[in-house]
């Protein structure tokens, strides 16, 4: 049994360089995700940008097509003056003209706001561009080097995944099974080392009989209060 508390200690040993090796990674894998929603956030800016564009190049197409409304109407209400007779309907074709005119330029300054805030979003929408290049090759060299940190702690974990295999073939089935169960209880700890009269799992006091009986290393022994398997170091090494 001494060997099989060994092989349990270890497998024990095992498992937590395991956990940190996968905490590390999955540490890892969320900062390249973060780099990648960083990147894709960028690009949807540049996207809103455009957008923003072809809405004003829609609203400024409306626009100059209003103006060359205007001015058609105007170039017919002008030939019209020429053929009026009367000083009422002269009068009444010049107040067209006149309200055409009025409209023509407030149409023109609308058109050149339109004109004014395409470029002005136009030269954000470059800068976006350049500032997103340089992003581009930032993340690329982090993803690198992300990537690389990621293979050599895989590279790690299967290393102590083989060893794993092989220690467990030491432990029997049902002490397998336990030592299972309480890694999922007890947040992957399931075998403790007890020192000095004290579960250092718990911390709490071990009744004097059963501490005594760890020497021994004959038997699975766990802790009457939060039911590790306990292992004298010393005894197991």
């Amino acid at each position: 049994m001494r060997n099989k508390l060994k092989a349990l200690y270890e497998l024990q040993e095992i498992d937590l360089r395991i956990d940190g090796l996968d905490g590390e990674k999955a540490q890892l894998v969320s900062e390249s995700q973060a780099l990648d929603a960083k990147l894709a956030e960028a690009r949807e800016k540049i996207a809103a940008r455009r957008e923003e564009v072809n809405t004003l190049e829609e609203e400024k197409g409306a626009l100059e097509a209003s103006l060359a409304s205007e001015n058609d109407n105007i170039n017919r209400s002008e030939s019209h003056l020429k053929e009026i007779k009367t000083q009422k309907e002269y009068q009444a074709v010049s107040k067209e003209i006149s309200g055409a005119k009025k409209l023509i330029a407030e149409l023109e300054e609308q058109i050149l706001q339109k004109i004014n805030a395409i470029e002005e979003i136009n030269a954000d929408i470059a800068k976006r561009e350049a500032d997103l290049v340089e992003l581009e090759g930032n993340v690329a060299a982090q993803q690198a080097e992300v990537q690389q940190k990621v293979e050599a702690l895989e590279g790690g974990i299967a290393k102590d995944a083989a060893t794993r295999e092989e220690t467990m073939k030491i432990i029997p089935a049902s002490v397998m099974k336990r030592y299972s169960r309480l890694r999922d209880q007890r947040r992957g700890v399931a075998v403790v080392e007890a020192k000095e009269g004290n579960c250092m799992g718990c911390n709490m006091h071990l009744p004097p009989q059963l501490y005594n009986t760890l020497f021994r290393a004959d038997d699975v022994i766990t802790c009457p209060h939060c039911q590790r398997i306990l292992v004298m170091k010393q005894e197991v090494e």
